[in-house]
């Protein structure tokens, strides 16, 4: 199955609001250009769907702003793979499962109240590893590899 990036953040620091940009940057096993956790061991690219954010704002009853979820890429529908070790491609970089993003409590600073409990798994994106570099646009493919 095969989505599409709809939106690239990035933050240069902790509690700093996102900046969105068409395109960034993907270095294998140091992270995203410009992000707060470039150089970080293992937490290099988050990723989420927008259908699990427009099912956040149900719950919410308003809209979640991508950039607001402090998330750096948002595909247009999920699933997004979650267990460790399972592998995403975008644009042909390759994605590697680190855990589930758990939700901080900043989001009911950004978002308001309710919006941490909203976005809890599996709304709240994945954190992955990069297995390879290259560069990210919007509107590029994503897709989970065939297992075999």
């Amino acid at each position: 199955m095969s989505s599409r990036v709809h939106a690239i953040h990035v933050a240069p620091g902790r509690k700093i609001p996102t900046r969105r940009v068409g395109s960034v940057e993907a270095e294998a096993g140091v992270g995203l250009v410009g992000d707060r956790y470039h150089g970080a061991r293992h937490r290099h690219v988050t990723v989420q769907a927008l259908d699990d954010l427009e099912a956040a704002a149900e719950v919410l009853g308003r809209p979640v702003d991508p950039g607001l979820t402090r998330r750096n890429i948002t595909l247009d529908h999920g699933p997004i793979p979650t267990r460790p070790g399972e592998r995403i491609s975008i644009a042909g970089v390759e994605l590697e499962v680190v855990r589930i993003a758990a939700p901080c409590r900043l989001l009911d600073d950004w978002l308001g109240d309710g919006a941490m409990q909203a976005l809890r798994s599996p709304r709240g994106g994945t954190v992955f590893r990069l297995l390879s570099s290259g560069t990210i646009r919007v509107g590029d493919e994503a897709a989970v590899p065939d297992p075999g």
